[in-house]
Parts: C-alpha cells; sequence; structure tokens
C-alpha cells in the first residue's frame, strides 16, 4: 500500500504556482496607473485637474476599486483619460479590465422590437391624428399666406406714400461697416507689455504639453492640454505661476523675452515669474 501523493495529485498544485506566478508578474490596473504617475512626477492633484476626474475617483481607481466610477463605461472611460494623462497606452490596461470583469456588455438585439411591430393588428377605424394633422397644416399655411400678402401690400403703399418727384433716382444707401476682428495677441505686443506687469507666453512648439497657470493669488487663471502649434498668453499684475506637464514641448516668453532653458522632453516643471523677469545679464 503507497503512502503519498501521485504525480497526478501534485499537477494542479504545479499549475497553480504558474497561473500565481503570472499573476505576480502583471501589474493590477490601479497599480500601473499608480506606477507611471510616479513616474511622470505628477501628483494626484495634477492629474485630476488635468483629467477633470475627481481626486476620491482617481485614488480609488489606483485602489483597483471601481465603484465609485458609475458602472463599466465610465469605468472604462476612466481608465483610458488616466493613461493618457499618465502617457501610458490604454489599450493593454482595458483589456485587462475586460478580462477581470466579464469584457464589454452585449448590446440588446432590435429584431424583436422590429418584428413586433411588424405583427401588430392594423387599426381599421378612420386616422383621426392624420386628418388633425392635415387640418392644422392647411390653417398655418393660410395664415402664413395671408402675413405675407399683408406685409407686402403695407410696403407697396408706404413706398407710394413716402416717394416725391425728386426720388425717381436710385436711391443711395448707406451700409455698415464691418468691425474689424480683433488680431490675435502677436511677438511685437508682448514685447510691448506694460513693465508695471508680468506678460507670460507659453507656445506648445515641439508638441503637445498639459498646462495650469495661476494668478499672485493662486486662482486657476489656465488649465488645459495645448496642441502642437497652440499658444497661450497670461498676464497678472506682479506674479504668474506656471506647471508644464511637458516642459521639453514648450517655448517660454517673458515680459518679451525667450527663457532659454534645456527642459528635458516629459519633464514636469513648476515655475514662477514676476514683472522683473528674466533679470539683466
Amino acid at each position: 500500500m503507497s503512502i503519498g501523493n501521485s504525480p497526478e495529485d501534485e499537477r494542479p498544485f504545479e499549475n497553480e504556482h504558474v497561473e500565481a506566478d503570472h499573476e505576480e508578474a502583471r501589474p493590477s490596473i490601479g497599480r500601473a496607473l499608480q506606477q507611471a504617475r510616479i513616474a511622470a512626477g505628477l501628483t494626484v492633484d495634477d492629474v485630476s485637474s488635468a483629467t477633470r476626474v475627481r481626486m476620491n475617483i482617481v485614488h480609488a481607481i489606483e485602489a483597483d476599486d471601481f465603484s465609485a466610477c458609475g458602472g463599466d463605461v465610465y469605468a472604462r472611460g476612466h481608465i483610458r483619460t488616466l493613461a493618457k494623462a499618465v502617457r501610458l497606452d490604454p489599450a493593454p490596461l482595458l483589456a485587462q479590465y475586460g478580462d477581470e470583469h466579464g469584457g464589454r456588455p452585449a448590446p440588446t438585439p432590435a429584431a424583436p422590437l422590429f418584428e413586433a411591430e411588424r405583427i401588430r393588428p392594423e387599426r381599421r377605424g378612420p386616422n383621426w391624428t392624420a386628418a388633425m394633422v392635415a387640418a392644422i397644416v392647411a390653417v398655418v399655411g393660410f395664415v402664413g399666406f395671408t402675413m405675407v400678402r399683408g406685409d407686402d401690400g403695407s410696403s407697396e403703399a408706404n413706398v407710394a406714400e413716402g416717394s416725391t418727384p425728386g426720388d425717381s433716382a436710385s436711391p443711395t444707401t448707406k451700409t455698415k461697416k464691418p468691425a474689424d476682428p480683433e488680431p490675435e495677441p502677436s511677438d511685437s505686443a508682448i514685447a510691448a507689455a506694460p513693465q508695471d506687469k508680468v506678460t507670460v507666453r507659453v507656445a506648445a512648439a515641439d508638441g503637445r504639453s498639459w498646462i495650469a497657470a495661476k494668478d499672485h493669488n493662486g486662482r486657476m487663471i489656465f488649465d488645459g492640454v495645448l496642441k502642437q502649434g497652440d499658444t497661450k498668453t497670461f498676464q497678472d499684475s506682479s506674479k504668474v505661476h506656471l506647471v508644464l506637464g511637458d516642459a521639453g514641448a514648450i517655448d517660454l516668453f517673458v515680459n518679451g523675452k525667450k527663457i532659454e532653458e534645456n527642459f528635458q522632453p516629459g519633464s514636469v516643471e513648476r515655475l514662477t515669474y514676476t514683472k522683473g523677469d528674466p533679470e539683466a545679464g
């Protein structure tokens, strides 16, 4: 009589170890987003401001708690938005979410609805709704026709009463000249910025970047993403605070002068400029 486990009894334990090693090799969705955020030098507040996702939801997702999202559709949208904000490919995370939460829900087939409508018995009585609609259309058309005829007659009468023998010549009408559109702020306008204020222009020259700007009181005056080629100009009486999500893609002009800084691509920079910047020399 043999005592101990047979080879067949040991195989399930080996498979469980392989599966456990596979799970440990792949981080969870929340852990992957958290690591990418930290690697990008961003705080939860920075990500929440850039994506408009509330801070409590960002914390919950990083803890792999998706109950605060309000459903699978919103959870997928939040995962995609947060992944892009921390420069992470959202496709693998969405696939992992589908594996862990049963994939996308199947759409409701529309065929039964059309079938039910097709087999509904026809009404044999008079179609009063169609008759009422036709009557309303006829009344509206008659009223509109009467109003148009009345306007034409009154216009002709006004012309006849107001005309004089000297008016037979073609009248000259005064036309309003359209107002010229306000020009965009140019480099020369920034160079001529008032000395009693600080003027900062941010240009996304080499790519897109998330930008946040606050005034001297700490109030947010801009929070968003600049696409490549976009510019934003900020002005304050004494001080402008900036946060550049990708400083390497940005050109800065302060009080009409370009700031020569060797910002690295992907680096996050927090900067403050006053009306005395840049310093002479």
